[in-house]
């Protein structure tokens, strides 16, 4: 009942009531990335969700206009506005638009590209049984401190246990995450070392 019902509901009343809330500080923030460098206020990306379907995904511009993450000749072209960002998840505020459209949950596995999905074996993508998440499982307990199977343990023990009791537990946990500087999100170098991860296990 939670899992099909209750937890979408939250979901939406959860992040129109902090969309409202936050819309101040939305408008500032957006204000200060158009500013501060060139490009566009928020940064689109094709994201992995609920049963392989792709979503568009929108979140704070925090990097330069052409930084590409298949570009691996340079590092990632970080804004120093958006180093801020992604120390405080200030560039997260925007999912809320995408937790109330329904392509994202507050809690859940986090949206990966779809080259991840594309190279998981059949019981690894069960981590997309659910919508996915702002924070998730292994979010809370490691972010980046973990390697990729790491990751898909702890998102596949979350899909198998998912209860509200569990995400308040997670919520709490991420916000005591917050204040640790070492679990920055993953460039794109990390991204790639993922990727060839998930690649060679297929191939076995």
């Amino acid at each position: 009942m939670y899992a099909r019902f209750i937890k979408r509901a939250l979901d939406f009343i959860g992040a129109s009531f902090l969309l409202f809330l936050s819309s101040p500080l939305f408008i500032i923030v957006a204000i200060i990335v158009k500013l501060t460098s060139r490009g566009p206020v928020f940064f689109r990306q094709e994201r992995t969700g609920l049963h392989g379907k792709t979503f568009t995904m929108c979140k704070f511009r925090s990097m330069a206009k052409d930084n590409d993450v298949n570009d691996m000749k340079s590092g990632d072209k970080v804004t120093k506005v958006g180093k801020i960002l992604r120390a405080t998840s200030l560039d997260e505020l925007p999912q809320f638009i995408n937790v109330i459209h329904g392509d994202m949950s507050f809690i859940g596995p986090r949206p990966w590209i779809p080259a991840y999905y594309q190279h998981m074996n059949d019981k690894q993508r069960h981590r997309n049984d659910v919508r996915p998440g702002i924070t998730g499982l292994a979010q809370a307990y490691g972010r980046n401190n973990l390697n990729i199977y790491e990751k898909i343990n702890y998102d596949l023990e979350y899909v198998r246990n998912v209860s509200f009791r569990n995400d308040i537990k997670v919520i709490l946990v991420t916000i005591k995450m917050l204040f640790n500087r070492e679990a920055c999100e993953l460039g794109k170098e990390g991204i790639h070392e993922e990727l060839d991860m998930l690649k060679k296990q297929s191939l076995n």
